[in-house]
């Protein structure tokens, strides 16, 4: 397709609902490299997607290639259906916003949030009218006459997004817009960001390598590891059915045992993790002397004692306090098991609740629904 195209449909022509995107075979080389190696992706239109992985991953390229800044070494990029590969940036109809604010400090805020649209030729009066509006969707109604130095951090974070929402984008892209913001205000951000998109019912596609910010705002996160997705689901989902390792690992804190299984049982794995036999939900069934890794959420965990026990079917193991750490609202516990392994414990910190002391014996319990293998 050629750079001739005409450009996309506006949020205003195409009310209340955003860009459907599609990611096809997706690959991105530098000298040979590959940063991103065959992303197939359908993200649905008005949908909040996070693209969530370490640095090096190849979520900023993916992203970038959406944006149009980056061209695909090969595979394809449609929105709306229609392949955009041949149109420049300026013509895709996307917001972007950036972690650095990309904001013209000789400009002030009205100038910067309206230099989209003067670019698209709209008219003084209309222009100072979508401004208004924007700022105020940003909440920050009366900022027209303010320069960039004259805010805050998030303030400028809101000029940036004004700016990217000021022409009705069908979509629009964010690339770890909150980095550079302390944890408070990186907080209060999140949940103004989940606001927005509720408001516009555009298409988010936001990267990020803050697993709390993508378990906090998506519809669904994208894990994106050596430019590949590694798994693809709604936050609970990988979050309670991690489907390897590295998701388990990178998106929260787990636990890993490791184990031989000796069989199934009703629909379990049965595995034998030196000498204790813990059960486990698996993707497929697995046989007889296959060599697992079995994961378990540190908050999931209890000791076996506990005022508060666990229902249902239950794991437990015999471990022992290496360390105990006041977190404030929760407990943290090292223990290590009686094969060497060693366990975090997480335990909500109250007044009826006993401390555990380091070196003491002791047993924990968890449910086995809370057991996957990975």
């Amino acid at each position: 397709m050629d750079g001739t195209q005409a450009a996309l449909p506006s949020a205003a022509q195409l009310p209340g609902r955003g860009a459907k995107i599609s990611l096809v075979d997706l690959e991105k080389r530098f000298e040979g490299v590959g940063a991103v190696r065959g992303i197939s992706l359908e993200i649905g239109s008005g949908e909040f997607l996070t693209l969530l992985g370490p640095s090096g991953s190849g979520k900023t390229t993916t992203l970038m290639m959406i944006a149009g800044f980056e061209t695909p070494t090969d595979g394809d990029i449609a929105i709306d259906g229609h392949s955009v590969i041949g149109l420049p940036p300026h013509k895709r109809n996307i917001g972007m916003v950036f972690q650095n604010y990309a904001l013209f400090p000789h400009l002030t805020v009205a100038e910067n949030i309206g230099f989209p649209l003067k670019q698209r030729g709209v008219d003084r009066a209309t222009r100072t009218r979508m401004v208004a509006d924007s700022l105020a969707m940003v909440r920050l109604p009366g900022y027209e006459a303010r320069y960039p130095r004259q805010l805050s951090g998030g303030q400028q974070q809101r000029v940036a997004l004004a700016r990217a929402i000021v022409f009705q984008p069908r979509l629009l892209l964010m690339d770890e817009p909150l980095g550079a913001l302390d944890k408070q205000l990186r907080e209060s951000l999140q949940l103004e960001m989940r606001r927005l998109h509720a408001d516009l019912g555009i298409t988010f596609v936001y990267v990020t390598h803050d697993q709390e910010e993508a378990l906090t705002m998506s519809d669904r996160i994208a894990v994106v590891n050596e430019g590949r997705i590694a798994q693809l689901g709604r936050p609970e989902e990988l979050y309670d059915r991690p489907s390897s390792r590295f998701v388990a690992s990178f998106i929260g804190e787990s636990n890993f045992l490791s184990g031989v299984v000796r069989g199934m049982e009703e629909g379990l794995v049965v595995a034998d993790c030196s000498g204790t036999t813990v059960h486990a939900l698996a993707a497929e069934p697995l046989l007889i002397g296959t060599e697992v890794t079995l994961t378990t959420r540190p908050e999931r965990m209890r000791f076996a004692d506990t005022a508060f026990p666990l229902t249902g079917r239950q794991n437990r193991v015999r471990a022992t306090v290496t360390e105990a750490m006041f977190a404030g609202e929760r407990c943290r516990y090292l223990l290590r098991g009686e094969d060497g392994a060693a366990i975090v414990l997480k335990e909500p910190s109250g007044a009826g609740t006993r401390r555990r002391a380091v070196g003491e014996a002791t047993e924990i319990a968890w449910s086995v629904a809370d057991t996957v293998v990975v």
